[in-house]
């Protein structure tokens, strides 16, 4: 017998057996005790000071006392509430503040007057469209030779080579 007949055969008492019930119904069956977690009692946390928590396993679990000796819930109407103060650091603590982005850099009149063009002229002809301005010949090719003149003016101010910022360029192709 080859590999692949063999292999055939298996396929075919796969398909044969598709619709077969199981001998043992998965509901039958009991629940292995290594499964089962162990009964623990509950763990309280206990808070001690501003600075830290103390985990007390030996406490029993209705006993919760903090140092002034009242349970957590009961607080003076006068005091202010101090697990707001506290939340609030928890929050505060935990999460990544990313450093102030370095400022964008300084463009010259020519690079200003270039943008202006290149959205300038585009925003006049939409603008003249939807409030129905009859354009004359010259305004027409005045917004069309803008957009044009404030592309080709930042395509040839743009550079043909990386920027020269380093000594080391990286892997520059």
């Amino acid at each position: 017998m080859t590999p692949q007949s063999d292999e055939d055969e298996v396929w075919r008492q796969i398909v044969a057996s598709f619709n077969d019930t199981a001998e043992h119904d998965s509901a039958d069956q009991p629940w292995p005790d290594s499964e089962n977690l162990p009964a623990e009692p509950p763990r309280r946390v206990v808070k001690q000071s501003d600075e830290e928590d103390l985990l007390r396993e030996d406490d029993p679990p209705g006993d919760l006392l903090d140092r002034s000796g009242e349970p957590p819930g009961a607080e003076d109407s006068a005091d202010e509430d101090p697990g707001r103060e506290d939340a609030a650091g928890e929050d505060e603590e935990g999460h990544y503040v990313p450093p102030p982005p370095p400022p964008l850099p300084r463009t010259d009149a020519t690079t200003k007057i270039a943008w202006t063009a290149l959205f300038g002229g585009p925003a006049y002809l939409l603008l003249s469209a939807a409030l129905n301005w009859n354009l004359q010949g010259w305004m027409l090719f005045a917004a069309v030779a803008a957009f044009i003149g404030g592309f080709v003016a930042l395509v040839v101010r743009m550079g043909d080579g990386p920027p020269n910022d380093g000594w080391d360029d990286g892997a520059v192709v």
